[in-house]
């Protein structure tokens, strides 16, 4: 593609569309650390219910699977753009609901039931939004630009993060506690509406890919690209889902579990907190730019596999610095940890669609995305919590640098399978 009006198009709707699904699926997180436990969840101990939070922030990694079986579906038999506006209505939809549900106080067992089925949906949506986006980019990408294109949507991370962390800080700052308890908490789901009219607006403009359209002229669409995927394509599936494992855990120790440990347990103050998170994700933008440019330089297996042997230096350093009881410790581990995510997480975009041919594509990156998500991330902060509580922050490292090596032998098979499609 060498029209650059439409190359910034596309850019800026992978980017745009997938920041609001972040933004999304971050306050959501964000809330979980700090006081849904205590909102939805019994009152049997303060560790019970921030166990209980973290599981059903969880829950929505389970539904993401689904919906990437879902829309990748019909991603691959009617268009990546349809698939991608459905996506982020129920995602949006999701977001949105959560600001009128009641309490525990008021409404008992329906209170945490309804969020969790609200929070399912979050993750059924998001499940179909990342491979689309993804494929948005890498397939309208100039030759040699795979890397850079396939960045854009990444971006959509800390660009959400940003806008969710700093809106319940902006609210922290300017509320009392009690109005944030009673009502301020709901402002950030609301907001979700509006975002993703926005969303929609953009990505309602777009026409399909060059790559799908070519693939619907040499003929008819898969009956069922989830079979086909698993039945022709199992050994890109099975190192694509191992591959991601490591960003997931990463990601989500550096933010919802350090969110919630750091102010419980190591005593900082939210507003403190989330100001050394915001500082700290800037260095993750940094590395997925790095990243991307580095992956059409080599490639971006290359790139990840690097990332990964970063990630368990991370994993060494996280009780050494988040653990040193130093404002500076703990923002130079949350600093290197970011930075690491940026190079596990940025190649993606490139890397996961290239495993597969363009008529399953949607479908085999977007499993293989999300059921990584399952156990990279998916149980990352609840087991997090669990050892930390037990054995204290050394065990958590330690997990890390698992998790990271099992992305290190998955990529370094991918390497010899000779399954890479362009």
């Amino acid at each position: 593609m060498d029209d650059p009006n439409m190359n910034r198009r596309v850019l800026w709707a992978s980017l745009v569309g997938t920041a609001v699904e972040f933004y999304d699926f971050y306050i959501y997180a964000t809330a979980a650390s700090l006081f849904f436990g205590a909102m939805f969840f019994p009152a049997t101990s303060a560790a019970a219910q921030q166990m209980a939070a973290y599981a059903s922030l969880g829950l929505a990694f389970v539904a993401r699977p689904v919906g990437a079986a879902v829309f990748g579906h019909y991603g691959d038999r009617i268009g990546r753009k349809s698939t991608l506006v459905a996506s982020l209505l129920l995602m949006g939809g999701s977001t949105t609901l959560i600001a009128f549900l009641p309490t525990y106080q008021v409404a008992g067992w329906w209170a945490p039931a309804l969020l969790c089925v609200l929070r399912f949906g979050q993750g059924f949506g998001l499940g179909g939004e990342w491979g689309g986006a993804a494929l948005l980019t890498v397939e309208n990408a100039p030759p040699g630009w795979r890397g850079r294109f396939g960045m854009v949507p990444q971006l959509g991370a800390p660009v959400g993060f940003i806008a969710a962390n700093g809106f319940f800080l902006l609210l922290g700052l300017t509320l009392t506690p009690d109005q944030f308890r009673d009502w301020g908490w709901r402002v950030p789901f609301l907001a979700s509406a509006v975002l993703v009219g926005l969303g929609l607006w953009v990505r309602l403009k777009l026409t399909e890919t060059p790559a799908f359209k070519q693939q619907l002229a040499e003929g008819p669409p898969e009956a069922v690209p989830f079979a086909t995927v698993f039945a022709r394509h199992l050994g890109p599936t099975l190192a694509g889902t191992f591959g991601v494992v490591a960003c997931f855990a990463l990601y989500y120790l550096a933010t919802a579990f350090a969110l919630g440990w750091g102010t419980g347990t190591l005593g900082y103050s939210r507003t403190e907190f989330l100001l050394m998170q915001l500082g700290a994700i800037l260095f993750m933008a940094a590395g997925i730019v790095a990243a991307g440019v580095l992956s059409d330089r080599y490639d971006p297996r290359r790139v990840l596999i690097g990332g990964c042997l970063g990630t368990v230096a991370v994993g060494m350093l996280l009780a050494p610095l988040f653990g040193s009881g130093s404002a500076v410790g703990v923002f130079l581990f949350l600093a290197l940890a970011l930075l690491a995510m940026g190079f596990v997480y940025g190649p993606l975009g490139a890397w996961l669609p290239g495993l597969f041919p363009a008529g399953v594509r949607y479908t085999g990156a977007s499993i293989a995305f999300n059921v990584g998500g399952i156990l990279g991330g998916g149980v990352a902060p609840l087991a997090a919590q669990a050892m930390a509580e037990r054995g204290g922050l050394a065990p958590v490292g330690w997990y890390l640098a698992g998790c990271a090596a099992v992305s290190l032998v998955a990529l370094l098979a991918a390497s010899r399978s000779g399954t890479a499609v362009d």
